[in-house]
């Protein structure tokens, strides 16, 4: 097998256009576990045992200190073993090729977000409700035909960064160790990373931790948004940085703001704003100075520039591979 065979970059692209194309691949994850319910699976493994109403604060937090720790550690680990029986043999590369285009969530969110659309400009505001619910965290039955409509755009440009920029940074960083890391991590984040009573003390270090691997990668997922605008033309690619660098600061998350910025400035929309949780009302204030009546078309709009901006960042892997191989062509 030769080298520019088993390049990073070019098993990375190949799993993005594999992810493209095939999705969640649901005939075989009905026969087999996905590699994230797995992972579900052990956080819920170790909130049981660990995360008991009997323990104090300080020794739930302790325990979602150590709950981290393993599992993302047992990750990383699980990707090291994984990286070197792929290395050096064609079937390695298939799988590790495999590998990506399950953990990275390309088609998946298109398609989630899209049946929100659909469902919306189909059966009204209770089947929008119904299609969002799969999606986002907040109470379905708060949300009107608009709430509705800005719930999925607004989770397009966060899970953005958290299915698609994040798993591609990651890898890129640390091969199958840090996608397989990521991964747990954010798996964990979104299982106890929450501010309910619960998971306030024992997923603090699950949310932080996510805070942390996602730094860069937000920014990564603004950045491309705002330029995959220059090639959408419903969108508005010079509102879109004006707005990311505004407003990011404004969402309770010091990440989510970014992808969320530079879409609500692209599309001429303001996202997050006031929102009902299971927990309680979050009086955020608006991200955007746009319209806060979404609608389905506004849907199809952020889903197109969606679309360019993954496949942005699919040509800029395969143009450093072509960059990186210059010689092989000349």
């Amino acid at each position: 097998m030769s080298a520019a065979a088993a390049d990073p970059l070019l098993l990375l692209a190949a799993g993005l256009a594999v992810d493209a194309w095939l999705g969640d691949m649901p005939l075989l994850f009905s026969h087999v576990p996905h590699p994230i319910a797995v992972a579900g699976r052990a956080v819920a493994f170790f909130d049981r045992k660990l995360n008991r109403a009997t323990r104090s604060e300080a020794a739930r937090r302790g325990r979602g200190v150590v709950t981290v720790l393993t599992l993302v550690g047992g990750a990383a680990a699980l990707g090291v073993v994984v990286a070197r029986l792929c290395r050096g043999s064609f079937a390695g590369a298939i799988l590790e090729t495999w590998l990506i285009a399950v953990l990275v969530a390309q088609r998946s969110l298109y398609d989630h977000v899209a049946a929100v659309g659909g469902a919306l400009a189909r059966g009204g505001v209770v089947a929008g409700r119904d299609a969002v619910s799969h999606i986002v965290g907040r109470e379905p039955a708060s949300l009107d035909a608009y709430g509705v409509a800005r719930a999925a755009i607004e989770s397009l440009a966060e899970n953005f960064n958290d299915g698609v920029v994040a798993p591609v940074f990651w890898y890129l960083v640390l091969g199958l160790p840090g996608l397989f890391a990521y991964k747990m991590a954010n798996t964990l984040d979104s299982m106890v990373g929450h501010r309910t009573p619960r998971y306030r003390a024992f997923g603090w270090a699950a949310a932080r931790f996510d805070d942390l691997v996602n730094l860069v990668p937000a920014r990564l997922s603004g950045v491309l948004i705002a330029i995959a605008a220059v090639f959408s033309p419903a969108a508005r690619p010079a509102r879109a940085v004006a707005i990311m660098l505004r407003d990011a600061g404004k969402h309770r998350s010091p990440n989510a703001g970014w992808p969320e910025g530079a879409m609500a400035g692209a599309l001429g929309l303001a996202l997050a704003g006031p929102r009902r949780y299971a927990e309680g009302m979050v009086c955020d204030p608006w991200v955007g100075e746009g319209r806060v009546q979404a609608a389905p078309a506004d849907i199809a709009r952020a889903l197109a520039l969606y679309t360019h901006a993954c496949l942005l960042q699919w040509g800029l892997v395969v143009g450093a591979w072509l960059a990186a191989h210059a010689g092989l062509f000349s």
